[in-house]
């Protein structure tokens, strides 16, 4: 097992925290809180349930996906200029673009839910975990080199 055998472990298994907890609250408990608890209760839970899955993107998703995803793409030779080459700069490229779309839908939807508005902060949900969903996919078709 070698230093960057950890790195990628520690970039996937972050990963997989924040894409299993997307699945988690949306599949498990938002169909339970929805059928079991009143509608005052059902927001409170599912406000702090918010809250501490952002506090984990903060202090945790964030900071390690982007230093271990640096530390990779850096190890791998990856430079600006080879994102736009075939293969794996292009994927990596659509990775890292569709990241950032995460990040953008999944704040704007803690934003819009304090504001009151659930119709597009559900919209900002299932963006935030399709494109989730599409950063995986494209790391998984990331070629061996």
């Amino acid at each position: 097992m070698t230093l960057w055998t950890v790195v990628r472990f520690l970039h996937v298994l972050s990963a997989m925290l924040w894409v299993g907890g997307q699945l988690t609250v949306s599949l498990v408990v938002l169909p339970l809180a929805r059928r079991r608890l009143a509608a005052d209760q059902r927001g409170t839970m599912l406000s702090a349930i918010g809250r501490r899955f952002g506090h984990f993107t903060i202090a945790f998703f964030l900071p390690v996906q982007i230093t271990t995803g640096v530390a990779l793409a850096w190890h791998k030779g990856v430079t600006w200029a080879s994102l736009a080459e075939p293969g794996y700069g292009r994927i990596l490229a659509a990775k890292l673009a569709l990241f950032c779309v995460v990040m953008v839908a999944a704040t704007m939807h803690g934003i819009v839910v304090s504001r009151g508005r659930p119709t597009l902060a559900r919209v900002l949900a299932v963006t935030s975990l399709v494109t989730s969903l599409g950063v995986v996919l494209l790391a998984t078709a990331l070629p061996a080199t």
